[in-house]
């Protein structure tokens, strides 16, 4: 998979969802689906988007023992998505393990991503909540270098960090960036934000964008300036 626009569809309902992607008339954009969705609708929703066509991140960001993760990667491989994540706090033993349940008998699997730090989450707050006290770039490639250690296909983090991350762990490492924001939008809960056009320029794999497009009076319109923005 080469560069591409992400949409995440973070909406409450099958419904809601479904008419979103309506809109777009036979283009199949990739889209994101995360917990709020998924623990709406199950995984049904999954099988109900991928079987129109659509290229599938599931962004569900597990993270816990080792035994546990692999167990619910096993049950994600079936479900036929392209890309799936877990934090990569959880350590080096669980993302392999993430990996083996992974993948499948015949040696095929997903991509596998893991989640540096969040776009939420900006230097105080890592150190007053998280008590991570070395700096934002330190721990993210830290982070990174450990995923790529462990086998792992990427990760998630923001644009500000990508091209950091290909020169430390190489240019077919995936950098996967939340935190999009048009230069004229609102940055909302988002810290560490970039536009389109400069996460293409810095080296981003694949933009991840949810309101901008999912929130705007056009989102068809808003997907293709991300498009016109971010691919060559």
């Amino acid at each position: 998979m080469g560069k591409d626009v992400i949409v995440a569809c973070d909406f409450p309902t099958r419904e809601a969802t479904l008419e979103f992607l309506d809109k777009f008339r036979g283009r199949k954009p990739f889209v994101k689906i995360g917990m709020e969705l998924l623990y709406a609708e199950g995984p049904q929703i999954v099988r109900d988007i991928k079987a129109r066509g659509h290229k599938i991140f599931l962004d569900l960001k597990l993270h816990d023992i080792p035994n546990t993760v692999k167990s619910a990667m096993a049950v994600l491989s079936g479900l036929d998505v392209d890309i799936v994540n877990v934090h990569a706090a959880g350590t080096t033993a669980m993302m392999q393990a993430a990996l083996e349940g992974l993948t499948r008998p015949d040696g095929t699997r997903p991509l596998l991503i893991a989640v540096t730090q969040l776009t939420s989450t900006d230097q105080e707050a890592m150190e007053r909540d998280l008590l991570i006290d070395k700096p934002m770039k330190t721990v993210v490639m830290h982070y990174a270098k450990t995923a790529k250690a462990a086998g792992l296909d990427g990760v998630v983090c923001s644009p500000m960090e990508a091209a950091a991350v290909h020169v430390a762990c190489g240019q077919d490492f995936l950098t996967v960036t939340p935190g999009i924001r048009f230069d004229d939008d609102y940055a909302g809960d988002q810290k560490r934000i970039m536009s389109p056009k400069s996460a293409r320029l810095i080296g981003s794999d694949y933009i991840v964008v949810g309101r901008p497009i999912t929130r705007s009076d056009d989102p068809v319109a808003a997907y293709e300036r991300c498009v016109d923005e971010f691919i060559d």
